[in-house]
């Protein structure tokens, strides 16, 4: 295990993770704007974007772009300015850093370099919208944006299907209509759904009704905006078991080793999994252990 203390001392700098608002800047909180005030650069995912809310906050602290084109390139940049003893705090557009938006390889970069990672709580779409819909709110499943490519999309859908918590998606108002009739198509229209738009802006709504409704709404609204879409979970998911192989354990652990070339300690684990076994009791099996 790797351990890093956020607020002792370091020989390096501290990456902060800072939430920015989502739409209202009365959102902001005080310690996100003493953060960025304090450290020494700001990794933005759109600088000019980021350089409207630090006017708005008198914030001068220098930025520098980090957004998913550049990743390859800026990680080990700002890796190096951390090591150095440079504080970095790295920003998305809007929300949370890492949540749909760049952020996650830096932070695995600075993990496995024993560089500190300090997040900061904020403002967040999908749970924003998610405590005001009126669908349980726990267990929830967060997806984020579905494929856009017909065929993806349904897949991904198909895996959903059985999925007991709420599903939370975001999407894209020119994309929102294909998505609702993909998620009716492949959950069943009478899910409950609530369509969350424009969170914290000053025309924020809530739509909710089945997954019908949505689809029906979306043929002649007028989308704009960003868009969270909380859907009900499924509270009567069809199991579907895997059948058990033919023949007794220890034909099918060689018949995995034949056919699919598995070393003999992976095809227990899978003839175990698929009889509903333990590992070790298949492996007694096979290697004879319990034979008298």
């Amino acid at each position: 295990m790797r351990q890093t203390s956020s607020f002792q001392e370091s020989s390096t700098g501290k990456l902060y993770l800072v939430p920015t608002p989502i739409g209202n800047l009365n959102d902001m909180t005080p310690r996100a704007v003493e953060v960025l005030q304090a450290v020494d650069l700001i990794a933005a995912e759109d600088t000019r974007n980021t350089q409207r809310l630090l006017n708005h906050f008198e914030i001068t602290t220098p930025q520098i772009s980090f957004h998913e084109y550049n990743t390859r390139e800026r990680v080990p940049q700002l890796v190096a300015k951390l090591q150095a003893g440079e504080n970095i705090a790295q920003v998305s557009d809007a929300g949370m850093p890492s949540i749909s938006d760049p952020g996650r390889e830096l932070v695995a970069a600075c993990t496995q370099q024993g560089i500190p990672v300090i997040p900061l709580p904020g403002p967040n779409a999908a749970l924003t919208a998610l405590i005001a819909s009126g669908i349980a709110p726990q267990p929830f499943l967060f997806y984020g944006f579905l494929p856009r490519k017909k065929g993806a999309l349904a897949a991904a859908i198909a895996q959903l299907v059985n999925e007991r918590p709420t599903l939370i998606f975001y999407e894209a108002p020119h994309r929102l209509a294909k998505t609702l009739t993909a998620l009716a198509d492949g959950l069943g229209a009478e899910r409950s759904v609530c369509l969350c738009r424009e969170l914290t802006k000053r025309y924020e709504e809530f739509l909710r009704g089945t997954l019908a409704d949505a689809v029906e709404w979306a043929k002649d609204a007028t989308i704009r905006g960003e868009f969270v879409i909380i859907v009900a979970g499924n509270e009567h998911p069809t199991v579907q078991k895997e059948p058990q192989e033919q023949g007794s354990l220890t034909e099918q652990v060689d018949r995995l080793i034949t056919s699919e070339h598995l070393r003999p300690t992976d095809a227990i684990k899978r003839v175990a999994k698929q009889n509903g076994l333990k590992k070790q009791a298949v492996y007694n099996e096979y290697h004879g252990l319990n034979k008298e």
